[in-house]
């Protein structure tokens, strides 16, 4: 092999190491400084093993080449199986323009996410606040029903009735509480009072009712079941004290509210058609008497 040959070996091998920035030791002094030439270059090759140093012959220096070759391939399959990014800065764009549109879709979710909390909030707000007028005017006015109904000459103030809530700060977290103590009776849950009683409690209420949120008319079926004849002139005698504000549909059975009604309607069988008739008389035309 000529010099030349080993020249351009040895060059070659320097490109290759340059290109895989494979730093190859030199002697780091000014008499190596002043050695070098073009034909020849100081090297260190003390941070070889001792064996390669002291390889001379062709057959140890090849045994070295293979040992260096095996080394190589192991390393290359590493880095093969750990396959690192060597060039991360192509992927760089894609990652931040993808990383740009999350945070975008991010601000979008949590800015909607604010608008509809807000929105809510909004809406619980008037929510509460109807409630609690629609609440409070029927809570004023049913103690006022309740006495109408059940005073009398005996009682003239009739009794108490009222309502309170379970949950100040959030009325819909809990119930509303109805309590109503008829003339002469002391305090008492409303599961403890007659069913008469009850009923008039019901009545009280929804009269109460009627005074927030007026309907057209009422249709009341047999609410005097329970009632005897005292409390049957009570109710019947409010119901017409409340025309014509106040329009009810009674289905009775007691003669009591036949004499304040205006109207009746009887419905009996004609067994000559076997069918149902109704009848109507309008008591408007006579009088009290």
């Amino acid at each position: 092999v000529s010099l030349e040959q080993l020249k351009n070996k040895e060059d070659s091998i320097l490109m290759a190491c340059q290109m895989e920035q494979v730093e190859i030791p030199k002697i780091e002094n000014e008499e190596a400084d002043d050695m070098e030439t073009d034909d020849a270059k100081n090297y260190d090759f003390s941070v070889l093993p001792r064996k390669l140093r002291d390889a001379k012959s062709e057959e140890a220096k090849s045994a070295a080449g293979q040992n260096f070759e095996v080394q190589e391939r192991t390393l290359k399959a590493d880095l093969e199986r750990i396959a690192p990014n060597l060039r991360p800065t192509d992927h760089l764009d894609e990652i931040q323009a993808r990383v740009t549109q999350i945070n975008k879709d991010f601000d979008e979710a949590r800015t909607r996410a604010t608008e509809a909390s807000e929105a809510f909030e909004e809406i619980r707000k008037e929510r509460t606040e109807r409630f609690m007028k629609c609440f409070n005017q029927i809570a004023n006015k049913i103690d006022e029903v309740y006495k109408d109904l059940t005073k009398s000459q005996a009682y003239p103030l009739g009794g108490t009735a009222y309502l309170s809530l379970e949950s100040q700060e959030d009325p819909f977290l809990s119930g509303i509480k109805f309590n109503a103590m008829p003339p002469t009776k002391r305090f008492r849950d409303m599961e403890q009072l007659s069913g008469g009683e009850r009923t008039v409690a019901a009545l009280a209420l929804l009269f109460s009712i009627h005074y927030f949120r007026p309907s057209p008319f009422f249709v009341m079926d047999e609410i005097d079941a329970a009632l005897d004849n005292i409390n049957v002139g009570k109710v019947s005698s409010y119901i017409q004290s409340r025309a014509p504000d106040l329009q009810t549909i009674v289905i009775s059975l007691k003669d009591s509210f036949y004499e304040k009604a205006d109207a009746l309607v009887g419905i009996h069988r004609d067994h000559s058609v076997d069918a149902s008739r109704v009848l109507t008389l309008d008591l408007s035309q006579y009088g009290e008497e």
